[in-house]
């Protein structure tokens, strides 16, 4: 592979800001000595004819001691700094004017923790561009592991023709966070100007397979084998080492990287604070639902009235129940109880759970209504729709709740593999309770773990189903039309959605006597779940 970046360290500097002293040694002693800037720059020419050079290289990085570059901004504000820019810059100029033609010679000096004093670190070569005074960027170039948390790696401007990533910042342009693959392995991105799209090349070639997808909108590279993967530990489940490469226009990167389609105007979309009741506690209070102040006083006397016995039925055919999505929700309904957060995990084997360490991926949304990602790489808020593919073949949808739905919801997160939760049969012709107090679905209700709900009071108010479902929420009744779906307690929030988890309906009317029929493949959402049944 060609060397893109040429990366030296000059030792033994005197004086890192004695800008003769790190360009060329005195006198006409020529040999034995240990080689300075320029004689870099001779014996690695941009462009060459035989041994004769045609062009230099004019854009050149140089990194100091970070003590040094700190003294010199607290003593002097940077002068020196700017006098050793400025100063190889004309000596740059002075000694290769004829083999720059039109190019203007750029220095830029940087500091570093990792250098010992009286050392300097040179960068220059095809890789290494730096824009001109006021030049806007193109492109901006940011890297994931699990599509969820994205990490900015560098710019790109119109004339940065080349730009290389790779493990580190001395043999690339730029060093990706958490590099996934050998030392020898590089990025390439290749700019053509502002008419052509930045081309996307891997080296070695051999060892990649770089493909993009336009639909999620960024590249995924992926080693094949030999040293591209060599030094690089396979994940839990045995996929080989993968890095996404996201490229975005910069007018475009210039908008909000998180949009809440829900965080609307209080006009649009009401919101009533939520608060637990204050009266001394009985057993049954421990079991209080938190709900919007305003719909207690309303169905005080309804939610009094002693509810029915659950009946059995002799089995005729057997449904499934499955928990098909989590429905996250808003917050800010239920500030005055002091939640300040509900999240969930789902692990390596795609089952939804609490947050746990070794999660693949988790979700979050806190009490300002912003849904956020969680992975090993860290949290990230993220927009609302979106997907992600933490590992290959997995195809996570975060949803955006229907109009109808935006007072209770802020997002609707798709569990990749539905068969892979707990699912319960359902004989038909039986009836069967669903909600906090309800044990025959209790495995459902992923998010009764005291450590889903994040907040000064947590400990103490038990799991996430605290907020926006009851004790007993509602009935089943199967049927070989699908469900008949009956409320049981007055307060409980009830919506059919369809098999692509469009809106249908919200349930207002469903009485034991008049139940409301959701056909096969359709879903019920009650309070955090969203539950499916499968024929």
């Amino acid at each position: 592979m060609p060397v893109y970046v040429q990366h030296e360290t000059l030792s033994r500097v005197s004086d890192v800001f004695n800008a003769e002293a790190i360009w060329q040694a005195p006198g006409l002693a020529l040999f034995n000595r240990r080689p300075l800037l320029r004689d870099l720059l001779e014996r690695a020419p941009r462009e060459q004819r035989g041994r004769a050079a045609t062009r230099c290289f004019s854009h050149v990085t140089l990194v100091l001691p970070q003590d040094e570059v700190d003294d010199d901004r607290h003593l002097t504000r940077g002068a020196r700094v700017r006098d050793l820019a400025q100063t190889l810059q004309a000596l740059h100029q002075k000694d290769f004017g004829d083999l720059l033609g039109s190019d203007d010679v750029r220095y830029h000096v940087l500091g570093s923790e990792h250098l010992e004093a009286g050392h300097v670190e040179v960068k220059f070569g095809h890789a290494v561009y730096l824009p001109a005074p006021g030049e806007q960027l193109q492109y901006t170039v940011s890297v994931s592991r699990d599509s969820a948390i994205w990490q900015p790696v560098c710019p790109v401007y119109p004339n940065q023709r080349l730009t290389v990533l790779g493990r580190d910042a001395a043999s690339a342009t730029h060093a990706v966070p958490g590099w996934p693959f050998g030392v020898d392995c590089a990025i390439l991105l290749i700019n053509d100007g502002p008419d052509a799209p930045l081309e996307v090349q891997v080296r070695p070639k051999e060892a990649f397979d770089c493909s993009f997808d336009p639909a999620t909108g960024y590249y995924t590279i992926r080693a094949k084998r030999g040293d591209a993967a060599r030094d690089a530990p396979r994940d839990a489940v045995g996929s080989s080492p993968r890095l996404l490469l996201k490229i975005a226009q910069h007018a475009a990167a210039a908008a909000p990287k998180a949009i809440a389609p829900v965080a609307a105007t209080p006009s649009t979309v009401p919101r009533t604070a939520a608060v637990w009741k204050t009266r001394e506690r009985t057993l049954d209070d421990v079991e209080l639902t938190a709900v919007p102040a305003v719909h207690r006083a309303r169905h005080k006397a309804e939610a009094e009235a002693p509810l029915p016995l659950d009946a059995t039925y002799a089995p005729v055919a057997r449904q499934r129940v499955a928990l098909a999505a989590i429905a996250l929700p808003r917050l800010s309904r239920y500030r005055d109880t002091g939640a300040a957060a509900v999240e969930f995990g789902i692990d390596r084997k795609l089952a939804a759970g609490a947050l746990e360490e070794d999660c693949l991926i988790g979700f979050a949304v806190d009490e300002a209504d912003e849904v956020h990602a969680i992975t090993k790489d860290g949290r990230q808020r993220i927009a609302v729709p979106n997907r992600f593919a933490p590992l290959d073949g997995v195809d996570l949808r975060v949803l955006a709740p229907a109009a109808q739905m935006l007072e209770r919801y802020c997002a609707i997160v798709c569990l990749p593999l539905a068969p892979s939760v707990p699912s319960v049969p359902v004989i038909a012709g039986s009836r069967v309770a669903f909600g906090r107090g309800a044990p025959a679905l209790a495995g459902l209700r992923v998010l009764d773990a005291a450590t889903c709900l994040r907040g000064a009071d947590a400990l103490d108010l038990g799991g996430a189903d605290r907020l926006g479902l009851s004790r007993n929420a509602m009935n089943i009744e199967a049927t070989p039309e699908g469900w008949r779906v009956s409320r049981l307690s007055p307060t409980q929030a009830l919506y059919h959605l369809d098999e692509q988890l469009g809106f249908v309906a919200a349930i207002e009317a469903a009485t034991l006597e008049a139940p409301y029929l959701v056909p096969n493949g359709h879903h019920v959402v009650a309070g955090h779940y969203v539950l499916r049944v499968e024929a």
